[in-house]
């Protein structure tokens, strides 16, 4: 493992702490590690929607491509809201 060091603001700190105090996570290392693993899963799933937005796209059927699009549309809502 590497060690890093961060600067946060009060506030972030004293949301970090909460997260733990509240026994969702041991330390504040778990904490970003879960954050990290969140964002590489969100991105991860927006390139499967722009993929399958191309592949729609590409595929000559503008009723398929319009069925990704929408998905992927509210799916991209979702990935912000989670």
């Amino acid at each position: 493992m590497h060690r890093k060091t961060i600067t946060l603001t009060e506030q972030q700190n004293g949301w970090v702490k909460a997260q733990i105090e509240s026994g969702h996570f041991g330390n504040d290392s778990e904490y970003i590690r879960d954050l990290i693993r969140r964002d590489q899963q969100a991105k991860q799933r927006l390139a499967i929607l722009r993929q399958a937005l191309v592949e729609g796209e590409s595929s000559g059927n503008p009723w398929i491509y319009r069925l990704l699009r929408r998905l992927a549309v509210s799916g991209s809502r979702r990935l912000i809201s989670a």
